[in-house]
């Protein structure tokens, strides 16, 4: 049988490094990128040569995350496909399938897979028949404060009230003992009523010092799945991840190998298609526990892009194309130790305050290493906009062995010149210095090095 054509045209429905770094795979595979802007977008450098669409104003609920006009966009610049990226409408079930209404193939995988992810508890009854660990908690949504007492009870405290909606660490509320779960339950569910408009939460024990791993997935429309090993993203602020690395240097090989042959039993079961990601919680048992899915590709594939050769995007768009795998799991090969940390305009030293405003100097670690590579749409000149997430680049070092990387990191980021915006950078160069991060001697709780 002849391999699916590729598409001619795919509108990319992001924006920033994420437009970038899809584009960049785009053109190399001969395939038109079309890049769909907010007004606020529309002159920035990296649109430069470049087929551009206006969505709206700079607001992201008038232009980003405006269902109809990004399919609009597809459909009157004559495109086929599009490329979500990450963030915005990457994970949304009814963007997919409105998507596939008008003729547009959505690069991700199927909407009703989605909505079965994109419910934690669904999600996770799910991975667990699949074989997955899961974290103990309650089956499925609570009724009230006295059944999560009552679950709480079962599984031990402390105990973790989760919005079955959520994201973002929102609706989420700890309670250490009985007195306090009738006010977190109260609590979680005011804010994921305000927040994603349910209310509805379930329990699980909370797991205090743990690391948290994921598992890289990549499926074909025949079945066929492999993975790309594991990535540690336990150095986190507010939920928000800071540096990732490959292999996690807290797992064992056993554990590793169990769970990456559930992970791939787990992603042939729902059905999935594409790139995707499955989190977990490395507990102190040295097992890893299912939390979630991620249907959509992470900031940090590059990770596993450095650590295995493979372009995950270009896998993507082959998949969405209805092409099988041309990669079986034995062919996959991870060298090396890789570590990435996300460079954004915030100033460390002000509490994390977002700093919007035109970059006058921009220096790059040496481009021709191939132990480092920088993904980034920033160019001298570019003007961080005040709408969005800042992040400015991803800077990812490869070694022969995690001491290695660490050393190539810290030569990079000594190396990045940014001037006329405060950046994330001081921050990182003290966590990879740190003895705390060399010796592996952390978890989610705290940033290691950093106050």
């Amino acid at each position: 049988m002849a391999p699916a054509a590729l598409f001619h045209r795919i509108l990319i429905a992001n924006r920033g490094e994420v437009a970038v770094r899809v584009a960049r795979t785009c053109e190399a595979m001969g395939i038109v990128p079309v890049m769909a802007v907010s007004e606020a977008d529309a002159g920035a450098s990296y649109t430069e040569g470049r087929e551009t669409i206006c969505l709206g104003p700079a607001s992201s609920s008038k232009s980003y995350l405006d269902m109809e006009k990004v399919v609009q966009a597809a459909v009157q610049t004559r495109c086929t496909a599009l490329h979500p990226g990450w963030g915005f409408l990457a994970e949304n079930p009814r963007f997919a399938s409105l998507c596939e209404t008008h003729g547009i193939t959505f690069i991700g995988p199927p909407a009703h897979v989605m909505r079965l992810m994109g419910k934690k508890t669904p999600a996770k009854s799910a991975m667990g028949q699949a074989g997955l660990s899961l974290i103990p908690g309650s089956d499925g949504i609570l009724a009230s404060a006295d059944e999560a007492r009552k679950v709480a009870e079962s599984v031990g405290y402390p105990v973790l009230l989760k919005a079955e909606s959520g994201g973002g660490g929102r609706g989420m509320r700890i309670a250490r003992d009985e007195s306090e779960v009738k006010a977190a339950y109260d609590d979680a569910q005011n804010e994921s009523r305000a927040a994603f408009g349910d209310d509805r939460l379930y329990l699980e024990r909370l797991i205090e010092g743990g690391r948290h791993v994921e598992i890289q997935v990549l499926a074909d429309k025949y079945g066929h799945v492999i993975h790309l090993g594991e990535r540690d993203c336990t150095v986190q602020r507010n939920h928000q991840k800071l540096i990732e690395e490959s292999p996690c240097p807290s797992l064992s090989d056993e554990e590793r190998q169990r769970s990456c042959d559930a992970a791939i039993r787990a992603t042939a079961a729902i059905g999935y298609v594409g790139a995707g990601t499955m989190e977990f919680l490395l507990t102190n048992d040295g097992v890893l526990r299912f939390m979630e899915m991620n249907t959509r590709l992470q900031v940090e594939h590059s990770v596993s892009e450095m650590r295995s050769g493979i372009d995950l995007v270009a896998e993507q768009i082959r998949v969405a194309a209805g092409q099988p795998l041309r990669i079986q799991q034995a062919d996959v090969e991870l060298r090396g130790h890789v570590i990435e940390c996300r460079i954004n305009a915030e100033d460390p030293s002000d509490g994390f305050r977002p700093s919007p405003g035109t970059i006058t100097k921009w220096q790059l670690p040496d481009a021709e290493s191939e132990n480092v590579r920088v993904d980034t749409h920033v160019s001298e000149g570019y003007t961080v906009p005040p709408h969005y997430d800042s992040l400015l680049c991803k800077v990812v070092a490869h070694g022969k062995d995690r001491n290695e990387a660490i050393a190539t990191m810290k030569v990079a980021l000594d190396t990045l010149v940014c001037d006329g915006v405060s950046t994330t950078t001081p921050m990182h160069q003290a966590v990879i210095s740190s003895k705390e991060f060399r010796e592996n001697s952390y978890d989610t709780r705290r940033v290691p090095g950093w106050p």
